[in-house]
């Protein structure tokens, strides 16, 4: 069974940023790099990297301004040190030819890395074209995410933008100690499964980004535990998403789980599905298992949220039979749908409400 608990006190994470009297600095365009836009200039970054991570001293590659065009870019540990920074004055582009990335997992991609930063910069996949492909019904590549970690830890991003990703923006998987600080993610609001941060196996992971795109704007996938989001602003896209969850036998849970804003305890709504749970999704119906869940929900709360729903259902608790939700705790809730009262559902769902609730708890 699985539990999955949305509050829980902040952690704290350590994460250090080495002092730069004693770093080795390695400008990209010391190993080839052009900054036109045109050049390819893969191999000049791997070259920094490789001496980077072959240093026994923190390192810094620096990347000045200007377009630099990647293809596909694996950034492999295990490194002898455990700091290094990639400082980003200019902007990482894709190639224009979609085909050229859309066939792989990952455009950047950081794996059994430790104590690396990404600092400034911009990452732009010039994904218009196969989105319009995809729209369009034809047979297209699925589309690369434009920055992965994958078995990573001890991980910082900050004032970091992306933008036009192929498929999803980032995506952290098999991660400890995580953090996004300042991330702005820019996709078109048709843009399909352009999420933009996903995160799934992975441990100790803190948020605060800008996120306008096509689909969830935070998507929680299987074995994400302590995720902490503080002034996450989300729209166009989908919102907060926890799952899908249980397409898989033995599949990992999502535990403690927090979405905050700062400065004030009140959350604001403007979308679609203020308050959802449901464990009978099926993407258009269409083969999908006939089976009750498997998925365990239970020691939810909702917390001083308020706003307007799209929908005359605001808060809709739509559970398993066999596995009901449990311990679904609303507090101080108020959503309205049109200028009047919403409306609430519960099934197979049990828990409680205190103070102010409206609509009228169903639970």
């Amino acid at each position: 069974m699985t539990t999955c608990p949305l509050l829980f006190l902040p952690l704290l994470f350590l994460f250090i940023i080495p002092s730069f009297s004693s770093v080795t600095k390695l400008n990209v365009l010391s190993y080839g790099a052009k900054p036109d836009g045109s050049a390819d200039s893969t191999k000049a970054f791997l070259a920094a990297w490789t001496q980077a991570c072959a240093s026994t001293s923190p390192a810094s590659i620096y990347v000045p301004r200007g377009m630099f065009l990647l293809r596909n870019v694996k950034f492999q540990g295990q490194c002898k040190n455990r700091a290094i920074s990639i400082r980003l004055d200019g902007t990482l582009v894709a190639p224009a030819d979609y085909r050229a990335i859309g066939n792989a997992d990952s455009w950047v991609l950081f794996q059994d890395v430790d104590g690396v930063s990404i600092l400034g910069g911009k990452l732009d996949a010039r994904g218009t074209a196969l989105w319009a492909c995809k729209n369009s019904g034809k047979s297209c590549p699925s589309g690369a995410t434009s920055l992965s970690f994958s078995k990573s830890k001890n991980i910082v991003v900050a004032g970091l933008s992306s933008e036009n990703s192929q498929m999803f923006h980032i995506v952290i998987n098999g991660c400890q100690n995580v953090k996004m600080q300042g991330v702005t993610v820019t996709a078109s609001g048709d843009s399909p499964n352009t999420d933009g941060i996903h995160v799934q196996l992975s441990s100790g992971v803190i948020l605060n980004s800008k996120i306008q795109t096509g689909d969830d704007c935070v998507s929680i996938g299987p074995g994400a535990t302590n995720l902490w989001m503080e002034q996450i602003t989300c729209g166009p896209g989908h919102g907060i998403s926890i799952g899908s969850l249980g397409k898989d036998q033995n599949e990992a849970g999502v535990q403690n789980v927090t979405v905050k804003r700062p400065h004030s305890s009140e959350l604001r709504m403007n979308v679609q599905n203020p308050i959802l749970i449901d464990q009978n999704y099926c993407p258009g119906n269409n083969n999908c298992p006939d089976q009750v869940s498997g998925i365990k929900v239970s020691d939810v709360t909702y917390r001083d949220i308020h706003g307007t729903s799209a929908t005359q259902v605001a808060v809709n608790f739509d559970c398993s039979s066999k596995h009901p939700c449990s311990g679904i705790r609303l507090e101080g809730v108020s959503l309205t749908y049109k200028n009047e009262l919403a409306a609430a559902s519960c099934k197979h769902a049990g828990g409680t409400s205190f103070g102010v609730v409206q609509p009228t708890s169903c639970l």
